[in-house]
């Protein structure tokens, strides 16, 4: 499920509930593992370092997220770092021996020039032998066409219905994102644009910022990438 409106407090306690603990995050969770130190870009409400937190990592873990909201709930653990900001807003320091945008986070980044920022930045925050990992939907699958009311989720009262307002242009998908429970005065809405990437074009801005594909899955049961695979993983290294 899109994250992009979790920005009230009200709601942004409901994200975990509402997007409960998968294969992704079991796939990510496995290279935190194996990763000295981590920065989640676009934590969220931080449960993937919370978890690895939990389970003994004994390195350190840095989330990264614009959403004050969903940081009040990742706060929870003090043992984490939690910073508030964007790549280009509140760079934590470096080096990381991995980097990851989990949650389709990547797709946030909606213009060629936030795209190249962005990933120009992660390169620079990579220690040697470092590795970025992320997943954007593949637009062949077109994700959006479920994205209608009538595939809304309830959780705690409050239901979550997303409606397209913006089809599918050859670059991006404009939605609208609403909740309402009874008591409510008025429904919260918000507006939120995604960038859909083939895998070709993906590649096209890796390279520029000196990154390379080492594996890649079209889904999180590490199947191969295919015309009609849900998503297209990178787990990403710096070119020599």
């Amino acid at each position: 499920m899109p994250d992009h409106a979790f920005t009230d407090a009200r709601l942004a306690g409901l994200y975990d509930a509402l997007n409960p603990w998968g294969p992704g995050d079991d796939f990510y969770l496995d290279l935190v593992r194996g990763a000295g130190s981590v920065l989640d870009v676009g934590c969220g409400t931080g449960a993937l370092l919370i978890r690895a937190r939990e389970e003994g990592h004994p390195g350190r873990l840095c989330g990264l997220d614009p959403a004050e909201a969903m940081l009040a709930v990742a706060r929870r653990r003090a043992d984490v770092e939690w910073v508030r900001g964007t790549l280009d807003t509140a760079r934590p320091d470096g080096p990381f021996d991995l980097v990851v945008m989990t949650g389709h986070a990547f797709q946030v980044l909606v213009t060629d020039t936030e795209i190249r920022t962005s990933l120009e930045a992660v390169r620079g925050l990579l220690a040697p032998g470092g590795r970025f990992a992320f997943e954007t939907r593949n637009p062949a699958a077109r994700a959006w066409e479920g994205w209608t009311p009538a595939r809304g989720a309830e959780v705690g009262g409050v239901r979550v219905a997303h409606e397209v307002v913006a089809g599918h242009d050859g670059r991006t998908v404009t939605f609208d994102t609403t909740f309402s429970a009874t008591g409510w005065a008025a429904p919260e809405a918000s507006r939120s644009t995604l960038r859909f990437l083939s895998e070709g074009q993906l590649d096209v801005f890796l390279e520029e910022a000196g990154l390379v594909p080492s594996v890649r899955y079209g889904a999180f049961d590490l199947s191969p990438l295919t015309a009609s695979s849900p998503e297209i993983v990178s787990v990403c290294q710096v070119t020599d």
